[in-house]
């Protein structure tokens, strides 16, 4: 399920909603929301205002995450409602935006919305939990006779 972010909006409610966090960029939301993406296996696109800074090298490699700037002439609200309306299978989408604009549009052709702090908090909290990592197989059913043999081998345990 592809999730559309409205960037700008996400940063002011990351703000609005944490005055002590200190001040986001774009870059560093961008590597967040990355990081959120990968942990739950979903590709997502952010869309910023305007034309974003002239070195737009620190949005190079970022995984699962398409980063656009809506440029000099347009918004990222227009651009998102854009996506929406082209969107061939929009009850699978997901948008992130608190703008009432963005969320009508989107409810319109059935896609999920999803409040942009409401967004961040799962997010915070998805990536606040620890990744379960599998346990090799051996651990639970030992060591083969052969794997038990090397090592004997390797050790110089032979009797």
């Amino acid at each position: 399920m592809p999730i559309i972010i409205d960037g700008h909006n996400l940063l002011h409610s990351i703000q609005e909603s944490n005055p002590d966090f200190g001040l986001v960029s774009d870059v560093q939301l961008c590597r967040v929301v990355s990081r959120y993406l990968k942990r739950i296996s979903e590709k997502g696109e952010v869309v910023f205002d305007g034309t974003g800074p002239r070195d737009k090298s620190g949005f190079d490699n970022i995984e699962n995450l398409e980063v656009s700037f809506a440029g000099a002439r347009s918004d990222a609200d227009t651009v998102i409602e854009d996506k929406i309306k082209a969107n061939t299978a929009p009850k699978r989408l997901t948008i992130v935006s608190s703008d009432r604009r963005l969320r009508d549009a989107a409810r319109k052709r059935k896609a999920i919305v999803v409040k942009s702090h409401d967004f961040w908090d799962n997010l915070c909290k998805q990536l606040a939990r620890k990744k379960k990592i599998a346990e090799p197989s051996g651990k639970r059913q030992g060591l083969s006779e052969g794997e038990t043999e090397l090592w004997i081998k390797i050790f110089d345990l032979e009797e």
